[in-house]
């Protein structure tokens, strides 16, 4: 498996298959302990989130029937902010993974649900369950890697265009959802006529339809309650703050998970009969996470574990926390890097990573930009210890 992201080391070079499947098989074990472990805790940790998440969004929109009043406008705009952030993070995106499935709650299940987003569960699903966690940062075959309109690796040749995706990449966060509307449409694919136009006219009227959904709800609907009180002006204004602060902070989390720097990325080769060891090792050194309270784990949907995430997508969200103490530990042990940091840390290296790559490399490398990739001395790799447990010559 070969890392295409220039770096001064192999993150890698150390490892032989043997102790690439050795880790293969200590994940496994960790995955399966879940599994066994799920139970009552956890389905009320869901069934509590959805009902603070329905309570707060309730609430925030019958303080905003008088927004008219400042105290009402900022509360009301606040506890909308955060019911979407919670019902697209720590719900919808972890319902759709299918984390809750083995409850057998049809209300609750990847195959009913439907989020407060742009795009439509089942398109989001085929984008992102399929293919993204397929093939995470494989370039040409992982969309969500610069989503089609950024540079996101060295190798990739520069074109004049790569200059503006510091902008591209701001506009796409402030409209992040409608954005992945487009990205789940595989809009790009179909201009250029590989996908077929029946098939694109039915997602596109799916997508037409949330929109107008959304839409409805949130511009006319709400702020017509609150007309009698006359809020209407202020209700329209906070939901659009709302949903833009929704959008930033998603693709601030999205960014710090997958973009900063000392995240790996793949050539298409790489992945050329991968074992299950191999996918695992992709996923650990091709993601990043964030370091944080509880409350701002949960605000993330529980993603500041990405690398957690990316192993065990449908595992529960509210085990990610036990599970990475596990997984630290493997690292350490197997001589990996296990790239995490606080938010401010990781957005700013992510920004910092799309000016970079926005650059030719030629005038990049003039740019002093710090390097994150370390290498880690591995502690107990299995290739290097013989029965007795020391280390081989």
């Amino acid at each position: 498996m070969t890392a295409l992201q220039k770096k001064e080391h192999n993150p890698v070079a150390h490892m032989t298959p043997e102790d690439i499947e050795s880790l293969g098989k200590e994940l496994d074990a960790v995955r399966a302990e879940i599994i066994e472990s799920r139970g009552a805790k956890d389905a009320a940790y869901i069934r509590r989130t959805i009902d603070v998440q329905r309570k707060l969004e309730l609430g925030s929109r019958a303080v905003l029937l008088f927004s008219k009043y400042k105290p009402a406008f900022a509360l009301g705009t606040a506890g909308l902010t955060v019911s979407k952030i919670l019902e697209n993070m720590e719900i919808g995106h972890n319902v759709m993974h299918g984390q809750w499935d083995w409850m057998r709650d049809p209300k609750i299940h990847s195959t009913t649900w439907e989020w407060d987003n742009a795009s439509p569960a089942d398109l989001w699903k085929h984008s992102h369950n399929e293919l993204h966690h397929t093939y995470t940062n494989v370039l040409g075959r992982d969309n969500d890697l610069g989503y089609g309109i950024m540079r996101v690796d060295e190798d990739q040749p520069w074109v004049p265009f790569y200059l503006g995706q510091p902008v591209w990449n701001f506009i796409n966060a402030c409209f992040f959802e409608y954005g992945i509307a487009a990205y789940d449409l595989e809009l790009g694919k179909y201009m250029k006529g590989r996908k077929d136009k029946a098939v694109f006219k039915r997602d596109l009227g799916k997508v037409g339809q949330k929109v107008r959904n959304q839409m409805t709800r949130d511009y006319v609907i709400h702020p017509l309650l609150a007309a009698p009180t006359g809020s209407w002006g202020r209700t329209l204004l906070a939901n659009y703050l709302s949903n833009l602060g929704r959008n930033l902070w998603t693709h601030s989390v999205i960014m710090c998970g997958h973009f900063p720097e000392g995240v790996e990325t793949f050539t298409k080769t790489s992945i050329e009969g991968e074992s299950r060891g191999e996918w695992y090792l992709r996923q650990m050194i091709g993601s990043a996470n964030i370091s944080g309270s509880k409350a701002m784990h949960i605000a993330t949907g529980n993603l500041s574990y990405q690398i957690e995430h990316h192993l065990f997508p449908d595992l529960p969200s509210n085990r990610y926390a036990e599970i990475s103490v596990k997984v630290r530990d493997i690292c350490e042990r197997y001589g990996l890097q296990y790239t995490s940091g606080p938010l401010p840390k990781q957005v700013a290296s992510a920004w910092m990573k799309v000016i970079r790559l926005s650059l030719p490399n030629h005038i990049a490398a003039k740019v002093k930009f710090p390097s994150r990739r370390k290498p880690v001395a591995p502690t107990a790799l299995p290739s290097r210890r013989v029965d007795t447990g020391e280390v081989a010559a």
